[in-house]
């Protein structure tokens, strides 16, 4: 595990948010932002699971996991806060709706108003959950993890980068040191790999399905790719030291956690046979590991492609499940 300079212990009160260094105030309930009131249209029979954010946040709702109040609609983030990442042609063509069509093959989705509106709410939820992160402890986004959204242009179903953005403002107002970017959707964070690959400010670790697309696989901090069928306790035990020494060596001042659970093997664009439980306890050791390092934490939802819409929904809402009680005494 290597990373020019970032991987050095830093010296004593270097850094400028609480971080790994110290122990994460308690301010209150864990917040959290979604957006599945701004829909977008799709074809029939197109497999983006575009109904499973707003079934995860009423399940949540409705079981008493989450309270109202914990929850805030996002607003679309602005050009602005876009440009500090995506280059400006490529605003430019979303903003005026001028996405050829090639460039809709690679992402996906049908390029629409609507969909813009969607993915720059994705933007500002997972800002301004990191913001709540670094006040609070640990926040999340019931949406985002969009990793395969490079600077000029959209792939994978991921027309903009949350975390990436996201990340690009905290740097730009001095508010973290050292991130860390816990990628362990089954298909590797290639943009963020490629944004982040020469600054020694962000580690970028990548745990997924070695025969997933992407196909042709960027380079991140740490790719660690396992073989198709891998189940949960082998899973389990590649993680686990990955990501103590990613916790104890870089010690980030902030995590961003992309949880997605297309790992599942009942997963339609997966190839790993992660059980729901599996899946649950991948989520606690990094949501503990997160609390007992006192690091700051945002989770993000990620992918989830189950043939049965209820399981990625399930699997998805263990994720907060989680969350609340591993981090809910202390947010």
């Amino acid at each position: 595990m290597q990373k020019p300079a970032g991987m050095q212990k830093p010296a004593e009160n270097s850094s400028k948010s609480a971080g790994c260094t110290e122990t994460v105030a308690s301010r209150g309930s864990i917040a959290y932002w979604h957006y599945d009131h701004l829909s977008f249209p799709l074809p029939e029979q197109h497999r983006y699971p575009r109904g499973k954010y707003r079934l995860v946040r009423e399940l949540l709702l409705a079981e008493g996991a989450l309270a109202p109040r914990q929850l805030t609609p996002c607003e679309p983030a602005t050009w602005e806060l876009l440009a500090l990442l995506h280059k400006p042609a490529y605003l430019e063509t979303l903003r005026v709706g001028a996405l050829t069509p090639q460039a809709e093959r690679e992402l996906g989705l049908p390029v629409t108003h609507e969909l813009v509106l969607r993915a720059r709410a994705a933007v500002w939820g997972t800002q301004q959950a990191a913001l709540s992160a670094l006040r609070g402890g640990a926040a999340a986004n019931l949406g985002g993890g969009n990793h395969h959204g490079f600077p000029g242009r959209g792939t994978g179903y991921c027309l903009l980068n949350d975390i990436a953005v996201a990340i690009r403002y905290l740097q730009q107002e001095l508010l973290v040191e050292r991130i860390a970017i816990v990628d362990l959707d089954v298909h590797q964070g290639n943009a963020n790999a490629e944004i982040f690959r020469h600054d020694p400010a962000v580690f970028t670790l990548s745990v997924h399905g070695a025969r997933n697309w992407p196909y042709r696989k960027a380079e991140s901090d740490l790719d660690l790719a396992l073989p198709d069928g891998t189940g949960d306790e082998s899973y389990l035990a590649a993680i686990e030291p990955v990501l103590l020494k990613l916790y104890e060596h870089f010690r980030p001042d902030l995590v961003f956690y992309q949880a997605g659970v297309d790992l599942l093997v009942s997963d339609r664009l997966g190839r790993l046979a992660l059980s729901l439980q599996g899946l649950r306890r991948r989520d606690r050791l990094v949501l503990e590991l997160s609390r007992d390092h006192h690091c700051p934490l945002v989770v993000t939802m990620g992918g989830g492609y189950a043939r049965d819409l209820a399981d990625t929904v399930r699997a998805h809402a263990n994720t907060f499940r989680e969350l609340e009680a591993v981090w809910g005494r202390i947010a």
